[in-house]
């Protein structure tokens, strides 16, 4: 069976491998002609990707699909379906498992199937179906599927021994050809590989809907696994950094610790960077001053706000005063702090948003990115602005970090976009932060890179 793996084209300037499309390579490549395509990194729009499709006729088409990429989905379906009608269909990611049923009813007539949560053990088991003449797929976990005019929704499932699922398909991703534009936009050694240690994330802050695809349970792939995984990178892809990242590497610190001290013995030379950043509370002066040792440069933290009443109501489980300490506790240890923040989160008001820009200002971080609040399908505080009947002036299009498609009750949208942008220009047009990212620089290449990134944020502006 002939299999594209997508991951859909969109206007952002994060090109980077798809690890979840890895992981269903190695799922399904035996037996079968697997390949990846990234039309972020070859610029490939809805009809870019249709012609591709026509020419290489592959039998089944998976794309990736957060909110933000729905409207390409819609478009490139509608097209290959057109074209080709014969082509099996099947979408999944953090949107469709967030709501399935109207995702699956919304692309009816264009979308054969679709997963929610892991998907690499159902999607095996579709594959052999399919190829075996099967029709029904009552046992598939996680799948979604019709039965005649019924959609059904199959349970899902989590793989507690993520060893068990092998590594993702470097070959067809081959991290070493991508270019400079990395999720974090910095970094000190090139070619950079990501890498996922941990799955499932336990914490109930209302904004995040990362449960809804890795469930609650924290799992954790063997530290030999990692280590492994790292070695091959590194001798036979010529891999300098790896980044990790998936949110909760130090949430069980003993585990980390292992596994720093083994790489530690191995004196590879590779730095590393967690750009989705780490738990506070999960941090100690010997677990950071592991980090250092093993070639981490900078701590990413979710601080988020620099309101107490705002992280209560983010149920972020912080105040500031944890903060402050926290990132005193790094910077203590000789390593530089980048932070996240979030503007325009529901009940804020124009004061609490002066106090984040304040807080961020003042902590001595290297870098801060500011995000607008964004509804994300299947977090809580979705749920709550659409009991709330919030959620009809969103414009799900722009459900982009920078583009502020909610607003509190209060505020506008033009004031929270000036405030936005005057988040930016508070904390990067200092004297000392401009020449750190001066002389952070890499490349012409890399330089272009953070121009494009740039401009991408004034446009969405």
């Amino acid at each position: 069976m002939k299999i594209l793996l997508v991951k859909p084209y969109n206007k952002s300037d994060h090109i980077q491998p798809s690890l979840g499309l890895g992981y269903l390579a190695t799922a399904v490549r035996e037996g079968n002609e697997v390949t990846i395509l990234d039309c972020i990194k070859e610029r490939m729009g809805p009809e870019k990707l249709a012609e591709y499709v026509k020419k290489h006729r592959p039998d089944l088409v998976g794309l990736q699909c957060y909110t933000f990429d729905l409207d390409f989905i819609r478009v490139s379906l509608s097209m290959i379906k057109r074209d080709m009608p014969e082509i099996i269909t099947v979408v999944g990611g953090p949107h469709p498992s967030a709501m399935p049923e109207k995702m699956f009813s919304a692309f009816k007539g264009h979308l054969d199937f679709l997963f929610v949560g892991e998907a690499e053990r159902g999607f095996r088991m579709l594959v052999e179906d399919l190829a075996g003449g099967e029709k029904g797929h009552k046992d598939i976990p996680g799948l979604v599927w019709r039965d005649g005019p019924r959609v059904v929704v199959n349970e899902r499932i989590f793989t507690d021994d993520l060893d068990k699922l092998g590594m993702p398909a470097w070959d067809l991703i081959k991290p070493e050809e991508y270019p400079e534009s990395q999720h974090g936009a910095f970094f000190k050694q090139f070619p950079i590989a990501p890498i996922m240690v941990t799955r499932g994330c336990p914490y109930p802050c209302a904004f995040c809907a990362g449960g809804v695809v890795a469930g609650k349970k924290v799992r954790r792939r063997s530290v030999g696994n990692v280590i492994a995984e790292i070695l091959m990178l590194n001798k036979d892809r010529g891999i300098k950094e790896f980044h990790i990242v998936d949110d909760n590497f130090t949430s069980d610190r003993e585990y980390a610790k292992a596994l720093l001290r083994r790489l530690k013995d191995l004196e590879l030379g590779m730095t590393w960077a967690v750009p989705n950043g780490v738990r506070m509370e999960t941090l100690d002066r010997e677990l950071v001053e592991l980090m250092k040792e093993t070639g981490l440069y900078m701590v990413s933290l979710g601080i988020e706000s620099g309101s107490d009443h705002v992280l209560r109501l983010m149920k972020k489980g912080t105040t500031v005063s944890r903060i402050r300490e926290c990132v005193q506790l790094i910077r203590g240890c000789g390593m530089d702090v980048s932070g996240f923040f979030i503007l325009g989160y529901p009940g804020e008001t124009m004061e609490t948003i002066k106090q984040t820009i304040d807080l961020s200002t003042s902590l001595g971080l290297s870098r801060a990115n500011y995000f607008t609040y964004l509804p994300f399908p299947g977090s809580d505080s979705y749920r709550e602005l659409e009991e709330r009947g919030e959620l009809d002036t969103v414009n799900w299009e722009r459900l982009y970090f920078m583009n502020a498609p909610y607003v509190p009750k209060g505020l506008s949208r033009k004031g929270l976009k000036k405030m936005h942008r005057l988040a930016f220009a508070r904390f990067y047009l200092r004297p000392g932060i401009i020449i750190y990212h001066i002389r952070s620089i890499k490349s012409l290449r890399h330089f272009y890179f953070l121009l494009r990134r740039f401009f991408n944020w004034i446009v969405f502006s």
